[in-house]
C-alpha cells in the first residue's frame, strides 16, 4: 500500500478536529443523558431485547470480581445503543441466555475497547459468541496512537476524563453504590461515537479492513481450558529453580491454592509470589526462622505459619525420583540462511512501520518473521499457509516480502 505523504498521527487528528467535535456536540444530549436502567425482571429483559434488536451497533463492557474471589465471574454487563442503554446483572436469578442472540446477530455490530478479556469472559460464563466485533483499541493502534487505553483515547477525542477509582472495586457487592453504576455507564456511553470517528479515519487511510480482520480473529478467542499441569508452569522464573526447590515451590503453590479456595479469595491475596519465592530460597525450619524473614504479618504467621512449616518439611523429604522437572522445549536451531532472512525482514519491518507510523509489531511480529524466514516463500501464495499471516498482510506486504527475500513477485 502507499501511505499518505509525510503522514503522522498528530496532524491527522488535528485536521479531523472540526468533524470530531461537531459530531460529538450534535450528539451530546443523546450520548450523555442516555438511560441506563438495571434489567432485573423477565419483563424488563424482554423490553431491553426488543430495543437492542433495533440497533445497528451496540457498545459493550463488563465488570468482574477477579480481585475479590477465587473463581472470577462477570458481575455486570453494560450495553449501550444509539437510543438506549442497559445494565444487566448476571448475579440476579434471571436467565440472560436470550442475550446470546444479540451478541451473535450479524446485523448488530458489537463495539468493545480492549475486547480480549471480555470475549473470553462472555464465553466462559454464558457461552456467548460475539460477532461481528469492532475493537476500538485495535483501531487506535492501527491509527498510530501511542496511548490506547480508554481513558487516554476519550481524553484525546472528546476531552473527557474518566474516573477510574472504581475500576478495581468489588463489583460482586450488592447493592451497587450509585457512583459505581454511573462509572459503569460511562465506560460504554462514548464508544459508539468513538467507533464512528475511528472507522472514518481508518477508511481515509485504507486500513479499515486491517482492523476488521484482526477483530474477526479476536472474536474467536476462548478461555483457556482447565489443565492438570503443575502450578509452577505459570510461576515466573520457575525455569531457573533447581529440582529440589521446584518441588517445594509446587507444594507451596498448592497450599496457597487450597487456602484461597477455602477463603474464596484470589491466591495473591493469601500471599504474594515474592513471599513464596523467598521462602523457597530460605527454607525456614521453625516459626522463629519464618518470622525473621519479615515476609508475613503476625496475623499471617498465626494463620499460615504451621501449614508452611509442615509443607516445607514434607517437600524437602521427597526422594530425588519424585521431584518435578521444568519442561524444556528445544526448538530446531535456525540455519544461517534463515537468520539472515530474519535480519532483512526486521530491517524492512522497521522501515515500513516508520512509513505507516504504526507499531512495528503490527507490520510483522517476531514469530511471524521467523515463520516467513523458515518458509522461504517463492511466491505470494506460499505465504497463505503461515498461521499468523493475516490476509491483509499478504495483500499489502506480500510482494515486498518476496522482493526482499530475492524471489519473483
Amino acid at each position: 500500500m502507499t501511505s499518505p505523504p509525510n503522514f503522522s498521527y498528530k496532524p491527522f487528528i488535528r485536521n479531523s478536529a472540526f468533524t470530531r467535535l461537531t459530531f460529538f456536540f450534535q450528539r451530546k444530549n443523546k450520548t450523555l443523558d442516555i438511560r441506563h436502567p438495571f434489567i432485573d425482571t423477565p419483563s424488563n429483559l424482554d423490553k431491553a431485547l426488543k430495543e437492542l434488536t433495533k440497533e445497528k451497533a451496540i457498545a459493550v463492557d463488563l465488570e468482574s470480581d477477579s480481585m475479590y474471589h477465587f473463581s472470577e465471574k462477570v458481575c455486570l454487563i453494560q450495553v449501550a445503543g444509539e437510543e438506549s442503554s442497559f445494565l444487566f446483572d448476571p448475579l440476579l436469578p434471571l436467565d440472560l441466555s436470550p442475550l446470546k442472540d444479540i451478541f451473535r446477530n450479524p446485523a448488530i455490530k458489537k463495539v468493545f475497547h480492549g475486547a480480549d478479556y471480555d470475549i473470553r469472559s462472555l464465553y466462559r460464563d454464558f457461552s456467548f459468541e460475539v460477532n461481528p466485533l469492532f475493537d476500538t483499541q485495535i483501531a487506535c493502534r492501527y491509527l498510530g496512537m501511542k496511548e490506547t487505553g480508554l481513558e487516554a483515547v476519550l481524553k484525546e477525542f472528546f476531552e473527557v476524563s474518566l474516573n477510574k477509582k472504581y475500576q478495581k472495586k468489588d463489583w460482586s457487592q450488592r447493592p451497587l453504590p450509585e457512583e459505581m453504576v454511573e462509572y459503569a455507564a460511562n465506560d460504554v456511553r462514548y464508544l459508539l461515537p468513538l467507533e464512528k470517528i475511528l472507522e472514518k479515519n481508518l477508511e481515509n487511510l485504507k486500513r479499515l479492513d486491517w482492523v476488521l480482520e484482526d477483530c474477526d480473529l479476536l472474536s474467536q478467542v476462548r478461555p483457556a481450558q482447565a489443565n492438570h499441569n503443575p502450578l509452577f508452569f505459570s510461576f515466573k522464573g520457575a525455569g531457573a529453580f533447581p529440582r529440589k526447590d521446584l518441588g517445594l515451590l509446587e507444594a507451596l503453590l498448592q497450599l496457597r491454592k487450597r487456602m484461597a479456595m477455602q477463603k474464596d479469595k484470589p491466591p495473591f491475596k493469601i500471599f504474594q509470589n515474592t513471599v513464596i519465592e523467598r521462602i523457597v530460597a530460605s527454607k525456614p525450619q521453625s516459626l522463629s526462622q519464618l518470622k525473621s524473614l519479615n515476609l508475613l504479618s503476625s496475623g499471617q504467621i498465626e494463620m499460615y505459619g504451621q501449614p508452611f512449616l509442615e509443607t516445607i518439611e514434607t517437600a524437602l523429604a521427597s526422594s530425588e525420583t519424585n521431584l518435578p522437572a521444568y519442561p524444556r522445549k528445544k526448538a530446531r536451531p535456525l540455519k544461517e540462511s534463515e537468520q539472515k532472512r530474519i535480519l532483512r525482514l526486521k530491517e524492512w519491518k522497521d522501515m515500513k512501520a516508520e512509513e505507516l507510523q504504526i507499531d512495528p509489531s503490527l507490520v510483522l511480529n517476531k514469530s511471524l518473521m521467523t515463520a516467513i524466514a523458515v518458509c522461504h516463500p517463492k511466491k505470494v501464495e506460499d505465504l497463505e499457509p503461515i498461521k499468523e499471516m493475516r490476509r491483509w498482510q499478504i495483500r499489502e506486504f506480500g510482494p515486498d516480502i518476496l522482493s526482499l527475500l530475492g524471489q519473483k513477485k
